[in-house]
């Protein structure tokens, strides 16, 4: 028998070997990272029977812990696990393995607008309110508030036949939570839960419920019911109703407080496709990469390709240029514009000279006399005091006055609150230099309004002029008919394509500016945990909310005309777009204040009763997108990760992006290097094909141009169609002169019956 200080010993030993060990299997886990695997499923080993057999044996072989988070069977053959980068790497080695792509994370892109685009009007092309229940719609977001009367099912018949979705139940989210309109609801966190740990359902709920708004806001814009005497706080009262108001709605809750997930993406898409919706819409975006590293491109090229129409935000990164996501040329990327609706409000200085704000306020308004104004960088302890940031005001020297605050470093309403909390009592917010004279509305919590940059420059230059300057800020009001309107955003994420420049993106513009839809009654309006206000309905900006109304016109098309392709859907919706006042002035950038172009709004913003009947189209099959893929030099294996079919290209054959039959135009061209330098010149052929989708006519090309740099010419001149569904070719042929390196400039190309004007923008780019 051992002696007793040496059994002692060995338990002492035992147990620092056991916590050694569990501290090496903590940092291996913390190492892990979410992968999502791209099998090459035609190819499967004679060995299995089972494709997720086959990826079980795959992934053990790599790693004895690792487990599959999903798999995939629709959008992409595979599955998603958490893996080392050294199990990684070893995965990718193997044969019959596409690609292991790392997770990305994705962020959101965060009434008036039937009236706005015409919907309001009486016409025979307007689909019957029995086909559009059979369009459904997909949301991918945060989920949804089901309880809103913006899903009212009263006015729509049975669910389509045709529909294998399913409402799953969770947290504050029972099967009775679906109806009519709202037939479908799902939740995806896996992904999510493997990076952060399980849901915090005190903060949120681990369903279909949307806790934060921005889910229920995009539904309700793309295909939510009409809703009577809607509003927020008492502004933009009126009808609330979606783009497609008697489409079905398909929930996939893919966003949670940290994030939205890849991993979680892919399975809502995957799920969408195989449930049977008729668009998708994604107001998410995040990562640019090349398509076949995208897992969001990926997973909308099956989608297209089974005929599901796929609408994804641009981004929120405007002015800025290239700063686009959500690229792939077989999704349609959405920009943001303004609609003709303000909610303004007077601000008086001492000198009684008055300016106009905007704001969403709607408590207790300040004395009718005026109060002390200061700016925030002078009563500041802070070298970024401008920005009125948390803790950096000093009370004793902004107690019951009027802060100015300058736009940057936090949320614009989180300024009003940092005043507040410091004894001001209320806030001028100014726009700074990279948005111009935008103005966003916001539901401030105390006595606020935005104004734009010349504007909060007149006020800076006041209160450094006056010894007491003091203001007053007058109660806001909704003003309609605002004209210019639409302006492009100064947020909106702006071209030219940073991956595939001879693509012109963003395809197309939308309301998303101060737009009024549903509200999840978690939060309150601004999202801060100080709010404890309840609406159902919120105003809100973002390329996010332009993008639901793209997707629900599209549904709208789909209706009228249910054979037609998502690229036939697409190209109605840009060849009618408009980039004029009816004044015949071009349309304005924000940021600017001057002319906007195709690289801030595509083809331009969207006419839905024009798209309807559109007279021709610019039809992609899989494939015209093959053919695109190849011309990128894309290898055999990144095809198949992207398509799902093997293809070779042929070497004897010519590939071209100019070849793809896109509805809009980019020509990258080569520059000279000297300002002014000229001399060299190219010739360029872009080849295009026409479908006739309306009755037997003769086109006759018009060509407008903003350059001598560059001729232009059309062969055949006129095309005539005898038939529905006659498909006819035309050639471009550009010769540029070279230019200066970044000189752009742009030009049109119209096709035009005498109804219907088909127009296609064109963009220069010297490189």
């Amino acid at each position: 028998m051992k002696p007793m200080k040496f059994k002692l010993l060995e338990i002492i030993l035992y147990l620092n070997l056991c916590y050694a060990c569990a501290v090496a299997e903590e940092k291996i886990q913390q190492a892990k990272k979410t992968y999502i695997v791209h099998m090459d499923k035609s190819n499967m080993p004679e060995s299995f029977t089972d494709h997720s057999l086959w990826y079980d044996a795959s992934l053990k072989s790599v790693s004895d812990s690792a487990s599959v988070l999903y798999p995939y069977k629709n959008v992409i053959h595979g599955y998603s696990t958490r893996l080392t980068a050294e199990e990684a790497e070893s995965l990718r080695r193997q044969p019959r393995i596409l690609s292991v792509l790392h997770e990305v994370t994705y962020e959101l892109h965060t009434t008036r607008t039937p009236e706005f685009l015409g919907l309001g009007k009486s016409s025979a092309l307007f689909p019957t309110s029995d086909s559009m229940g059979d369009v459904t719609v997909g949301i991918l977001d945060t989920g949804v508030r089901p309880e809103l009367k913006s899903f009212d099912d009263s006015e729509l018949g049975p669910v389509p036949s045709g529909w294998k979705g399913v409402c799953e139940v969770g947290r504050n989210f029972s099967a009775s939570s679906c109806n009519r309109k709202l037939i479908g609801a799902r939740f995806f966190s896996k992904g999510y839960e493997a990076s952060f740990g399980p849901i915090d359902e005190s903060r949120e709920s681990k369903s279909p419920r949307d806790d934060d708004g921005h889910g229920t806001h995009t539904a309700t814009t793309a295909a939510g019911s009409a809703v009577p005497k809607a509003n927020l706080l008492g502004y933009a009262s009126g009808t609330a109703r979606g783009m497609a108001s008697h489409a079905r709605v398909a929930i996939y809750k893919v966003c949670w407080l940290g994030g939205c997930f890849g991993s979680d993406i892919v399975a809502a898409m995957d799920a969408a496709v195989a449930d049977g919706v008729d668009v998708i819409s994604m107001s998410i975006g995040g990562g640019l990469s090349e398509y076949y590293d995208d897992t969001i491109a990926i997973g909308a090229f099956t989608a297209a390709a089974r005929g599901v129409f796929v609408s994804c935000s641009a981004g929120n990164s405007g002015p800025i240029p290239s700063s686009l996501s959500n690229i792939a040329p077989w999704i349609t990327t959405v920009g943001a514009g303004t609609l003709d609706r303000d909610f303004p409000a007077s601000i008086t200085l001492g000198n009684e000279d008055q300016y106009s704000g905007m704001t969403l306020y709607n408590g207790k308004q300040l004395p009718h006399s005026k109060v002390p104004l200061v700016y925030g960088g002078n009563v500041s302890n802070s070298s970024s005091g401008n920005l009125c940031m948390a803790g950096s005001l000093i009370p004793e020297k902004i107690s019951g006055k009027i802060v100015l605050c300058d736009r940057g470093g936090n949320a614009r309403v989180q300024k009003g609150v940092v005043v507040k909390a410091a004894g001001g009592v209320g806030m001028i917010l100014t726009i700074t230099d990279s948005f111009g004279e935008e103005l966003v509305a916001d539901a401030h919590l105390l006595p606020a309004a935005a104004v734009g940059r010349k504007t909060g420059d007149a006020i800076k230059k006041y209160i450094s002029s006056d010894p007491n300057p003091t203001a007053t800020i007058g109660p806001g009001t909704t003003k309609l008919g605002v004209q210019p309107s639409p302006v492009v955003a100064a947020f909106s994420s702006r071209g030219p394509n940073p991956v595939t420049p001879a693509i012109l993106k963003p395809d197309i513009i939308a309301p998303g500016v101060n737009i009024l839809a549903g509200w999840t009654g978690a939060v309150g309006p601004t999202g801060l945990e100080s709010d404890q206000r309840h609406v159902n309905f919120n105003i809100i900006s973002g390329t996010s909310m332009s993008c639901p109304h793209v997707s629900g016109l599209a549904a709208l098309l789909k209706a009228a005309h249910p054979d037609w392709s998502p690229a036939a859907i697409k190209s109605a919706l840009m060849t009618t777009a408009y980039t004029a006042y009816r004044s015949g002035e071009k349309m304005e950038d924000v940021a600017t204040g001057g002319p906007a172009t195709p690289f801030d709004y595509g083809a331009g913003h969207v006419d839905p009763v024009a798209a309807l009947d559109p007279g021709l189209v610019y039809d992609a099959t899989v494939d015209d997108y093959l053919g695109l893929l190849c011309a990128l030099n894309y290898t055999a294996n990144q095809i198949k990760s992207i398509t799902h079919r093997d293809l070779t290209c042929q070497t004897s054959k010519k590939y071209t992006l100019g070849d793809f039959n896109y509805p809009s135009f980019s020509v990258p061209l080569e520059a000279s290097g000297k300002k002014g330098g000229a001399g060299v010149s190219s010739t360029i052929n872009y080849t295009r094909t026409l479908t006739n989708v309306g009755a037997p006519a003769t086109y006759k090309v018009s060509l407008y141009s903003q350059t001598h740099a560059v001729k232009m010419s059309v062969e055949p001149a006129t095309l005539s169609f005898s038939a529905e569904y006659e498909k006819k070719s035309y050639t471009v042929t550009f010769t540029a002169s070279s230019m200066p390196f970044g000189t752009t400039s742009f030009a049109r190309l119209e096709w035009s019956d005498g109804k219907h004007i088909v127009g296609s923008p064109i963009a220069y780019s010297w490189k």
